[in-house]
């Protein structure tokens, strides 16, 4: 807990002080979303304090949510994936319109040629996707979100996280991992066994 005590510290508060403890809880690598849980656990344990998991791709629409319009929230997911869910930003809030998944840029595609309108790219994929979509053909009107709200970070989780714990929408407890896949070695493991 140095860390957080560190960042707290910065801020002139105390680990205490926390009434909630926000987590990104995926998608994302598999590492990362168990160092995060992880952490996260520690701290609610630690501080018996409650814990609210959120989406990574929520989160990164909350960051874009000011601007309004249709925002696409995508991951590079690697193997040619991403992970991707829309959010429609109207009134400064994002309101899913669907799930968290993971899909290749082709499939995203026509999904969002139908939508009609201008599409806001936000995440580490968001580069990827337009550069993929642009190859192949798709006639959408895309656009990057700006760098400086782009990328994943705490300020778009706590706001997820504050968004759902105020409106009654999470609960608080042990935040569990997302996977929309399954690792590599769960692959290969499979794969093993298929032989």
């Amino acid at each position: 807990m140095p860390m957080a005590e560190a960042m707290l510290g910065n801020c002139g508060l105390k680990p205490g002080a926390a009434d909630l403890i926000a987590v990104a809880r995926g998608p994302g690598s598999f590492t990362g979303i168990r160092i995060g849980v992880a952490a996260a656990k520690g701290l609610m344990w630690g501080l018996d304090k409650p814990c609210l998991g959120v989406s990574t791709l929520e989160a990164m629409a909350w960051q874009a949510a000011r601007l309004g319009g249709l925002v696409c929230a995508v991951m590079d997911a690697r193997r040619g994936q991403v992970y991707n869910a829309l959010f429609d930003c109207a009134e400064g809030r994002p309101v899913r319109l669907t799930e968290d998944r993971a899909l290749s840029a082709a499939e995203l595609g026509p999904e969002l040629e139908r939508a009609g309108r201008r599409v806001l790219l936000v995440g580490d994929g968001a580069e990827l996707c337009m550069r993929e979509l642009a190859a192949g053909g798709v006639k959408a009107e895309l656009a990057l979100a700006p760098e400086h709200i782009r990328h994943q970070n705490a300020w778009g989780v706590a706001l997820a996280a504050a968004e759902a714990w105020l409106s009654g929408g999470g609960t608080a407890e042990e935040p569990q991992p997302v996977y929309l896949r399954l690792s590599q070695a769960e692959r290969e493991r499979l794969e093993r066994e298929k032989r």
